[in-house]
């Protein structure tokens, strides 16, 4: 399994203090010995990430962290790795026992409930020091969703699973697609794809992947074609197309040939839609006639590929937001989801990549310490589309 496709999973952090059972917990999920098991207080020293399978819950990724209330020399970075974690967290399990609930957990609960991060608690070992009412009492000034289970219960896998689904729908409703009320059964949609030298040998990239079987989940009917294919395309088909989807690169060229009355829009603009700062991005990307002489901007990549001469992020982009605005502007490249050890406001503008391999709480967490210091942020593609005088007819689908 790849880095990318586990990384756009369900990722369900395992939080709590040294031996409360977290990685118990995440053993009986997976049925395997995924995490060291021992009595002995800082056993799990690391992030340890683990992908799953959970019954009706689908694919996602197990995070086991170290505990809060770790004394050793090591404490303090592995409390810091821990709190790292839930930047990466999409549902978090809270795991406490011996009737133990102060201001280690209140202090999870803090960042949770700070970062709109859905969570539950699950009272562990049960059997050796059961839940009482004091302890009950306190959890439920917080939240009333807590489980108590035990290693010895036969259904413990179960039981922890099902509450798992059950919160996770009350907190996210139904996985609707981003081209629900877009497209309907039997339309037709043309998907364009360039195959450049930044292009995958051999396969296409995960935000096309991603479209294409969403127009088929639809029951909608896909063509897929290069740029310099589509004019001849268009004028082969029988029927109109409900709608046009590009990579944003094309933009310009495909703008020109696809008439105004079909609509078109951009892999990396559903991506915005779909688990970006959406409304955030459609106030942000004007920014860029605001840029001036020396002003920083930062390109954000969630993923940690090999740059090519073509690179989008790090090449052309910029290279177009230079040319379109006339400016001297600096620009920094951040890969991956680590927060970045810097003073942000020293950035006028922040460009964020479509966030193929990141799921929706990832990319929020990773935007919203901008957002809350003021500094407009766009993506990718609306950028783009900006840049080329289409950012009203890109957006309109959703309007």
């Amino acid at each position: 399994m790849t880095q990318t496709h586990r990384e756009n999973r369900l990722h369900i952090g395992i939080f709590g203090r040294c031996n409360a059972g977290k990685s118990t917990l995440i053993n009986i999920l997976t049925g395997q010995q995924t995490a060291i098991v021992s009595p002995q207080s800082g056993t799990t020293t690391d992030t340890v990430k683990k992908s799953a399978e959970l019954f009706n819950i689908g694919a996602c990724v197990l995070i086991d962290t170290a505990g809060t209330d770790d004394t050793t020399s090591l404490g303090g970075l592995r409390k810091q790795k821990t709190l790292e974690a839930i930047n990466l967290t999409d549902f978090a399990i809270l795991v406490i026992s011996d009737n133990t609930f102060g201001e280690n957990e209140k202090e999870l609960i803090s960042i949770f409930t700070s970062k709109k991060i859905p969570y539950i608690i699950i009272y562990n070992k049960q059997d050796v020091s059961a839940l009482n009412e004091t302890t009950k009492k306190s959890v439920n000034e917080y939240t009333d969703r807590i489980l108590t289970v035990s290693k010895f219960d036969k259904d413990c896998k179960e039981k922890v699973t099902v509450f798992i689904r059950q919160n996770i729908e009350t907190d996210q409703g139904a996985n609707k697609s981003v081209l629900d009320g877009i497209i309907a059964k039997n339309d037709l949609v043309v998907l364009v794809t360039p195959i450049d030298l930044s292009a995958p040998k051999d396969r296409m990239i995960l935000p096309q992947v991603k479209m294409i079987r969403q127009v088929l989940d639809m029951n909608a009917v896909n063509i897929v074609v290069k740029p310099e294919q589509l004019k001849t395309t268009l004028d082969m088909l029988a029927i109109k197309p409900k709608l046009v989807i590009t990579d944003s690169q094309a933009f310009k060229q495909v703008s020109q040939i696809v008439p105004e009355d079909i609509y078109l829009t951009g892999f990396s603009v559903l991506l915005a839609k779909e688990k970006g700062e959406f409304d955030k991005y459609l106030l942000g990307t004007p920014h860029i006639d605001n840029l001036k002489d020396g002003d920083n901007v930062l390109m954000l990549e969630n993923c940690t590929h090999q740059p090519t001469c073509e690179d989008i992020g790090r090449v052309k982009l910029p290279a177009m937001i230079r040319k379109y605005t006339g400016k001297e502007l600096n620009f920094s490249i951040c890969a991956g989801l680590t927060d970045l050890k810097e003073d942000i406001t020293r950035y006028s503008l922040v460009v964020q990549c479509g966030g193929c391999v990141a799921t929706k709480k990832q990319l929020s967490n990773r935007l919203q310490p901008f957002i809350q210091a003021g500094i407009p942020v766009t993506n990718y593609g609306m950028a783009i589309a900006y840049i080329n005088g289409i950012f009203q007819r890109a957006c309109k689908i959703f309007f």
